[in-house]
Parts: C-alpha cells; structure tokens; sequence
C-alpha cells in the first residue's frame, strides 16, 4: 500500500470522501460518498450559502445564519432578481478540499472534505449537530461540574 501523503493524515475515514460527483451542467449540486459509507448531497444553492470563505462566515455569525441557510431579504427591500447558484468552475484544492467559482462571480471558499461533512445537509447529520447542540447548551447552562458521590 503506498504511503499516505500528509494532507489526509489528521482526516477521519468520516471525512474522507471516496468518490466525489459535481453535477455541474445539470446545475443539480455535488454528491459525495464518505469512506466510511455515508453519502452527501449538497444542492448548488445549499454549497453558495454554507461557503465558508472569511466574508461569507462573518455575515453568517452577523446575522445568525447557520451554513447552507439562505440570507434573509433586508426589511423594507425590494425583492431583487437572484440567479440561482451554479459554479462556472470547479476544481480541486490539493487532497483536503474544492473550490468552487460561482456565477455570482464569489470564489473565495475552500470547501474541506472535513468541513462539508460537518454542514451534511442530509437529516442523519441534522439530528445528531442538533443533539450535539442541545447537549452543548445544557453544559453552557449547568456548568461542567462533575459530582463525586
């Protein structure tokens, strides 16, 4: 078996996908099926709201997006015309990520394999962030004592 190179060293079999399809001129998104036998579906529109470039994720954080979440219309706003995201380009970024160039013309985000499992939009992964949630929360709420008895 050949030596591993160092960019996949510190990647979980969960976050190591085993075969990546871009459905780029049916305009349907990305499919990924994970080592670890899991499968992604992540729509185009869904990929353009999670990017997690810098200015993407600080008006996420501003405005309390969750990635993939779309923006919200600014109150009082006319409703403006938006072409639905769809890359122009795609490529790969060495053995840990993709790039995508929207047809909005952003193209900052790096999508790590580690970071699209993590924003799997499927509902296995929706259940499990939103108990890892609730469990954060309750230790945010009753501080990490441990009680000797």
């Amino acid at each position: 078996m050949a030596a591993r190179s160092c960019d996949t060293r510190g990647m979980s079999a969960a976050a190591e996908p085993k075969s990546v399809k871009v459905n780029k001129t049916s305009g349907t998104g990305m499919e990924i099926e994970w080592k670890d036998g899991h499968r992604s579906t992540y729509s185009f529109v869904f990929l353009r709201d999670a990017c997690p470039c810098a200015l993407c994720d600080d008006e996420r954080s501003k405005s309390g997006r969750k990635p993939g979440d779309p923006m919200q219309p600014v109150a009082g706003a006319l409703p403006m015309f938006k072409a639905m995201a769809r890359p122009t380009e795609v490529e790969g970024v060495g053995k840990y990520a993709i790039r995508f160039v929207w047809n909005d013309g952003h193209q900052h985000g790096i999508y790590s394999w580690e970071y699209l499992r993590e924003v799997c939009p499927c509902e296995q992964c929706k259940a499990a962030r939103d108990s890892m949630k609730g469990l954060e929360e309750d230790i945010a709420a009753h501080g990490n004592h441990s009680h000797k008895h």
